[in-house]
């Protein structure tokens, strides 16, 4: 056996998917074994090997046993004279290990390799090489030098920011993401250290492996995709902590005493800065805006009372401060939370939720203001130009942080997208019927045959070799490679090329309901996969728990009426309370293509939205009609409406 192959898997079914198909591509030559090990995934990962890939060999953990140990158990299995350690978030050319173990082949001091890796985006991922930690080059690094003068020998050594990208060079530390090790040399080393929960592992085993006197080579003469951890949420505190404590395991293990402590006071200075730097991050995220729109709220009305006392009354009286600190700050805080209700912090910023909600938040003021004694009322003038001036601050700041260029705080300007798909009329008609399932209707598709040869049906824009000239003309702004019909290698080339264009680019695996791609890598977005629902929108799963404890105080407010209505009365009890606490819905789905966990989009629910349909009137397809059209195209009214019509099986289990 040349090569085995080993995956670890956690909660990442679709990049798996897409992974192994590439994987198998690149097998094509070469006598190999796939392992994947999981980690107790919960998102239909297992079912999926089964189904789509009988052949690969699989280990199912009970429990998250981490990088390491996961790898090893494979490892101890294995077969290959090569090992080769790859992340599921990645996609590796047709070539990939042809190329990397000839040149293995014939480097015998070669104990491991690396390879040129890009993002999702076609961009140059640092990672691929890197230099070994030391407490100067960690150090260089925390406080920016690194960033400041990327290309410097001294300060650049953490990526070998000085080494060309494009030159195979010996390297100290490869990446875990793509590791391919010699058997012999893993005997003389021992496997990854199990100290290491997840992060640092590549780089001990990196260093003993020269340590034990053997190579680690940069090989950029063939590339992968790696989606840069999209499984893992690099801004949020638990990766600072995880992170830089690998790295104090690290320093303890391989440098001396004195040199040890130096390096982990340096992590320790880092863990508080990066720490420091997250909660900011999120400070800013969840509560900036907010205090931004409540500080010019009240202003702005604070300057129009201001007038009215000055101008209007004229002397004859003022505004108790009764209002200043007490009804106008109530007032404000009405207003904000109906624009959270209706979407206006949702993220891209929508200016007609903004509108929406300070419409809802006024109307709920006025009829508030009604019901005050005549003592508390205060002009319902002021409460009008509030409102408008509520409407015009809030939307003016969204407008001025659009064009700030800060990617959080941009304005949803393009919603209904325009997509190019590149492929096969087969494939490509596919992929356009996910589209148009998903959550936003594409403004436009059009097909671009993948071979200039090609027979172009209807919907064909053109070919391949006219794609710079179909983008600009068509104004697109996603395109779709369809893998079944372009090698992986293409897409890397293609990819390459327009990554400086203000382009999404993704990629369709065959005979999939995915379709994997990567936001910029700066932001906190999660990895795009084209989404069947609309309920698994930000705003929509917000308004459906409201939905759920909105029926919740009605079933319990009604309970010694509507309980002798129910078939099983003391399950409905204890859903009411599940319901109440977060555990179930009320309104749930199944049976959707593509989503072999419907619970990982929606938790658990009582009911579904067949429930509200007699039996004797379903087929199959019907049943999963109704699926996708309460999923696609959500609205809480559709909760009460299934609740309503199936109150008799509130109690189902």
């Amino acid at each position: 056996m040349k090569l085995s192959i080993i995956i670890v898997n956690y909660n990442v079914e679709f990049f798996l998917e897409q992974c192994l198909h590439s994987v198998k591509r690149a097998c094509k030559n070469i006598e190999a074994e796939i392992w994947v090990v999981d980690n107790n995934s919960v998102d239909g990962s297992l079912k999926m090997l089964k189904e789509k890939f009988p052949e690969v060999n699989v280990i199912a953990n009970k429990e998250n046993l981490g990088f390491a140990k996961a790898n090893n158990q494979a490892i101890h299995r294995a077969h290959g004279e090569y090992i080769l350690l790859l992340n599921p978030d990645t996609v590796v050319a047709e070539d990939t290990f042809e190329k990397t173990i000839a040149f293995m082949d014939a480097h015998p001091d070669a104990g491991g390799l690396g390879v040129k890796m890009v993002d999702g985006k076609g961009k140059f991922l640092k990672e691929s090489k890197r230099g070994l930690p030391t407490p100067s080059v960690a150090f260089f690094k925390m406080v920016g030098l690194t960033k400041i003068f990327p290309h410097n020998p001294l300060f650049a050594r953490y990526y070998l920011g000085h080494l060309s990208d494009d030159e195979i060079h010996e390297v100290e530390i490869l990446s875990g993401a793509f590791m391919l090790l010699r058997r012999e040399v893993l005997q003389i080393t021992g496997l990854l250290d199990e100290d290491y929960f997840m992060y640092g592992e590549d780089i001990d085993l990196s260093y003993r492996i020269l340590k034990a006197g053997y190579k680690n080579y940069y090989f950029p003469h063939t590339r992968i995709i790696h989606y840069k951890g999209e499984s893992t949420r690099k801004s949020s505190l638990n990766y600072v902590f995880t992170f830089y404590q690998a790295m104090a395991i690290f320093a303890k293990k391989h440098f001396s005493a004195g040199l040890a402590r130096r390096f982990n006071f340096f992590i320790n200075l880092a863990i508080f800065f990066r720490a420091g730097l997250s909660l900011l991050r999120r400070f800013t995220e969840y509560i900036f805006l907010p205090l931004l729109d409540t500080a010019l709220v009240y202003g702005g009305i604070i300057i129009m009372k201001n007038y009215w006392e000055g101008f209007i009354f004229q002397g004859y009286g003022e505004y108790p401060p009764l209002f200043v600190y007490i009804i106008l700050p109530a007032y404000i805080l009405i207003w904000l939370f109906s624009v959270y209700l209706s979407g206006g912090y949702d993220k891209p910023f929508h200016l007609s939720k903004v509108f929406q909600g300070i419409a809802l938040g006024t109307v709920i003021i006025l009829a508030a203001y009604a019901l005050l004694p005549a003592n508390l009322r205060f002009s319902r003038a002021l409460i009008l130009f509030g409102a408008l001036w509520a409407i015009m601050s809030m939307t003016l700041i969204r407008v001025l942080l659009h064009f700030s260029g800060i990617e959080q705080y941009r304005l949803a300007v393009n919603e209904n997208k325009r997509f190019l798909i590149v492929g096969k009329d087969n494939e490509c008609n596919r992929v356009a019927e996910i589209l148009r399932n998903g959550i936003h209707r594409p403004a436009f598709i059009g097909f671009v045959a993948s071979d200039p040869l090609q027979q172009q049906t209807n919907g064909f824009v053109g070919n391949l070799s006219q794609l710079n000239e179909i983008i600009r003309i068509y104004g697109i702004d996603e395109i779709v490679f369809c893998a079944n019909d372009i090698s992986a290698q293409y897409i890397i080339d293609q990819m390459l090329q327009l990554h400086d264009k203000s382009i999404e680019l993704k990629i369709a695996p065959p005979e999939s309901y995915s379709i994997i791609g990567s936001n910029s890598i700066s932001t906190s977005n999660d990895p795009f996969i084209i989404d069947i629902s609309s309920i698994n929108s930000r705003r929509n799963r917000r308004n459906k728990r409201i939905a759920d404890l909105i029926l919740v105080f009605l079933l319990l407010l009604t309970l010694p009426f509507n309980i002798w209505w129910v078939e099983k009365k003391s399950a409905y009890l204890k859903n009411i309370f599940l319901v109440l606490f977060g555990r179930k819905t009320w309104v749930g789905i199944k049976d959707i293509p593509g989503v072999t966990n419907p619970s990982s989009i929606v938790k658990p629910g009582i009911l579904c939205p067949t429930d509200a349909w007699p039996t004797d009137q379903l087929t199959p397809q019907t049943a999963l009609n109704l699926n996708l059209l309460y999923a696609r195209n959500y609205r809480p009214l559709d909760d009460f409406n299934i609740v309503l019509k199936a109150f008799r099986k509130l109690g189902h289990t």
